[in-house]
């Protein structure tokens, strides 16, 4: 939710919902936080103890990685937001610090916990755990799983399925995704090369994630691999459950996967960021978005890419590392470097 906040700000450029309601549910999920973490002071770390991350093939784990990791972003954030309130908005500021019964202290506590936030890691691979004692285990492939043993959640035990290594959905990888600029490329690289190959898939919400971050480090086969398989999820029932009816998140997914990840769509330091590139399977696509009042159009071909400010203001975006001022009805092409 804090993370919603967050890209719902910085897409439309709005701090209105911030600065009058966002606040409390900032304040209050770090708070939650506060009272959920458990200091180690062996270590001097705060650690989250027996909790499921975003694999559901384990539960009741200590540290999973993407849990720590998105918590120590989120208290962080909310002591950027508070800072920011103080120096923009102090009237809105000071109404919260009441309405809140905030006190700096507080806030110096949401600080002092995000700075020794335990992050599991191993140090020799560069590879974020994604939870303590996952390293143990017998680190398969889904490449070494028989195809009968598919979908595992139809075919093996729940004790042996949470002994295993196999992970249903992006966990690691979904904190990459959601605090992408945070990590450079190479540690993009070594975590998915070292977890896509031992997820199953076996949920709505992990293919596009994937097909994301795939693109983003240059796989684009790999890319499309995935990107077929949220878009034909239902279609192809690849987890033999489509009469549960359809998964609306694979179709959401679907269109993740096309603006995220082959166009690359970004939003980076206050400002719209492309950097498309067109499957080898395919001729021409495109895609609109809105964004901050303008109505674009983005064409990717073999030529290479087009956008086309259809209706604002001109804006500036980036498109394969380079500014460009963007005026109604003039389209500006690009060939991808």
């Amino acid at each position: 939710i804090t993370y919603a906040i967050k890209k719902y700000t910085d897409y439309t450029e709005d701090l209105s919902y911030l600065v009058t309601n966002g606040i409390d549910v900032l304040v209050e999920t770090s708070r939650f936080w506060v009272s959920r973490v458990t200091y180690n002071n062996r270590k001097d770390v705060y650690m989250i103890l027996g909790v499921t991350g975003p694999n559901e093939y384990e539960n009741n784990v200590n540290n999973n990685w993407y849990t720590n990791r998105m918590c120590k972003w989120s208290l962080e954030y909310t002591c950027e937001c508070l800072l920011m309130m103080e120096e923009q908005y102090p009237d809105e500021y000071k109404k919260a610090y009441d309405r809140l019964s905030l006190s700096k202290e507080e806030v110096e506590n949401f600080k002092n916990v995000s700075s020794k936030m335990y992050l599991p890691e191993d140090k020799e691979t560069g590879i974020f755990c994604q939870h303590d004692g996952y390293m143990d285990k017998e680190l398969l492939l889904v490449s070494d799983l028989l195809p009968e043993d598919l979908p595992l959640n139809q075919k093996w035990s729940w004790d042996r399925i949470l002994r295993s290594c196999f992970i249903k959905q992006a966990d690691v990888l979904q904190g990459l995704w959601f605090l992408n600029d945070n990590y450079d490329i190479n540690t993009k690289i070594k975590n998915f090369d070292f977890y896509e190959p031992r997820t199953v898939h076996e949920s709505s919400l992990s293919p596009c994630i994937h097909s994301i971050l795939a693109a983003e480090i240059g796989r684009e086969d790999k890319a499309y691999e995935l990107y077929l398989r949220t878009a034909r999820l239902d279609l192809d029932n690849y987890n033999n459950d489509t009469d549960d009816g359809l998964h609306i998140t694979s179709m959401a997914g679907t269109w993740m996967s096309i603006v995220y990840g082959f166009g690359g769509m970004r939003v980076r330091n206050g400002k719209l960021y492309l950097s498309p590139f067109k499957p080898e399977s395919w001729s021409k696509y495109s895609f609109n978005i809105v964004f901050r009042d303008r109505y674009i159009k983005i064409t990717v071909s073999k030529e290479g890419a087009s956008v086309l400010l259809e209706k604002g203001d001109p804006l500036t975006v980036e498109v394969y590392g380079h500014n460009v001022e963007l005026k109604k009805h003039q389209e500006i092409r690009f060939r991808q470097d």
